[in-house]
C-alpha cells in the first residue's frame, strides 16, 4: 500500500511546484486514492454537500469508519489550485487540539481534494448571527471559543516549528467539533514567515471586509498583528453577537459595532454591549477582560497591539478585567470615512 500511495502522490506531483522535498515528506504519508473518496462521498452527491468554501464544495464523507470533510477544488482554478497548495503544503505540518486535523489529499485524475476531520457543528458563524441558534451560545461556551482561538493563533504565531500568519481570521472559519471546541480552518490565505520576520507586504489585496487590519488594506503590510487585529473584531463578534459586517441591532445608526462597544466600555454600561440573548447569565468579569483585549487588539498602529500570547497571559488575569480602554485616537471604529482613508481603500477590493 505505501508503494501504491508514493507513486500516486509523485504522479501528482507536478501540481505541487513549489513544494520543497520536506513538504513532499508531509504529504505522502496522507496521500488517499480518489476511488476511497468517491465512495465516501457518494461519487460528490449533492446531498452530501456541506457547502461552499474558499476555493470550492465541501462534502461529507465516510472514510474508513470516520467522519470526514472533503474538500474540492472547483477545476479550472487557477486561484483555488494556489490555495490548495498553500493550505496542503501549511497544514500536513500543523498538530494541535484548536487547528482543524488535515486527515488527506487527492491529487488524481484532474481532481483536487482535501480532506479534514468533520466538525459536526459546523463555524462559529452559523451560530453567533443566527437568533435562534446562538442560544446555543451560552457565556461560557463563548469564553471557552475564545481561550481555543487564542490558543490556536498562539501556535501559528510562536509555538509551531513554523511561524504562520492566517490572514483570514473570522466567525466562518473557527470550526466547532460536537463539544463546541473551535479549531480554527481555511489556511488558502496563510503565509509562511521566517522565525525573525516580523512582517512582509503584498500588492493583492484578498481578505473579509471588516477582519482586515487598516495597514493591510492602505498598504498591503500584513504579520502577526495582523491576525491579532482580526482576533480583536472576532472577540468583539462573540461578545455581542453582532456581524461588524451589518448593521448592528441594537443600533438606529449605521454605527460601526467597535464604537458602539468601545463607547459602552467607557461608560460602564456592559448590559448595553452584551449579546441580550445571555440576559444576565454572564461573567462581567470576563465579559470586560474580552471587551479590553479585543479593543486592545484593534488598535491602529500595529506595535500598540499585543501578541497572541500576550493575550493569552491576559485572559488569565485578573486584572485585565480592570484596565481602562484605549483612546479613542488610537482605534479604527469605522468603514465609513472616518478612519483615515481605510473606507476608501476597502471598497476597491473583493472580499472572500
Amino acid at each position: 500500500m505505501w508503494n501504491i500511495r508514493k507513486k500516486r502522490r509523485w504522479r501528482g506531483a507536478d501540481q505541487l511546484d513549489n513544494a520543497d522535498d520536506e513538504d513532499f515528506e508531509s504529504i505522502r504519508s496522507i496521500l488517499l486514492p480518489l476511488s476511497s473518496l468517491q465512495v465516501a462521498t457518494d461519487n460528490f452527491n449533492e446531498s452530501r454537500k456541506l457547502g461552499e468554501g474558499g476555493f470550492g464544495p465541501v462534502y461529507k464523507g465516510l472514510l474508513g469508519g470516520q467522519e470526514v470533510a472533503v474538500k474540492r477544488l472547483a477545476k479550472g482554478s487557477n486561484q483555488g489550485l494556489g490555495e490548495l497548495k498553500n493550505e496542503l503544503v501549511l497544514v500536513a505540518k500543523l498538530h494541535h487540539k484548536n487547528l482543524v486535523r488535515l486527515v488527506g489529499v487527492c491529487l488524481e485524475e484532474g481532481e483536487k481534494l482535501l480532506v479534514y476531520e468533520y466538525m459536526s457543528n459546523k463555524s462559529l458563524d452559523t451560530f453567533l448571527f443566527d437568533k435562534e441558534k446562538r442560544k446555543r451560545l451560552d457565556w461560557a461556551t463563548r469564553f471557552k471559543i475564545i481561550e481555543g482561538v487564542t490558543r490556536g493563533l498562539q501556535y501559528l504565531h510562536q509555538d509551531s516549528q513554523k511561524k504562520i500568519i492566517h490572514r483570514d481570521m473570522k466567525a466562518s472559519n473557527v470550526l466547532l467539533d460536537a463539544d463546541m471546541n473551535p479549531k480554527i480552518g481555511d489556511f488558502g490565505l496563510a503565509r509562511l514567515f521566517a522565525q525573525d520576520q516580523t512582517r512582509d507586504v503584498t500588492n493583492r489585496i484578498i481578505g473579509t471586509f471588516g477582519y482586515m487590519s487598516p495597514e493591510y488594506v492602505m498598504y498591503g503590510q500584513y504579520s502577526t498583528k495582523s491576525d491579532v487585529f482580526s482576533f480583536g473584531v472576532l472577540v468583539i463578534e462573540i461578545v455581542t453577537g453582532q456581524s461588524r459586517n451589518k448593521k448592528p441591532c441594537f443600533s438606529e445608526q449605521s454605527e460601526d459595532i467597535i464604537n458602539i462597544v468601545w463607547r459602552h466600555r467607557v461608560e460602564g454600561n456592559i448590559a448595553e454591549m452584551i449579546d441580550h440573548s445571555l440576559g444576565r447569565n454572564y461573567s462581567e468579569t470576563e465579559v470586560l477582560k474580552c471587551v479590553n483585549i479585543a479593543l486592545l487588539c484593534i488598535q491602529q498602529n500595529p506595535v500598540d497591539r499585543p501578541t497572541m500570547a500576550d493575550v493569552m497571559v491576559l485572559l488569565n488575569s485578573d486584572a485585565t478585567s480592570s484596565m481602562a480602554a484605549p483612546a479613542a485616537n488610537m482605534l479604527i471604529f469605522s468603514l465609513d470615512g472616518s478612519s483615515g482613508g481605510y473606507s476608501e481603500t476597502i471598497t476597491q477590493l473583493s472580499g472572500r
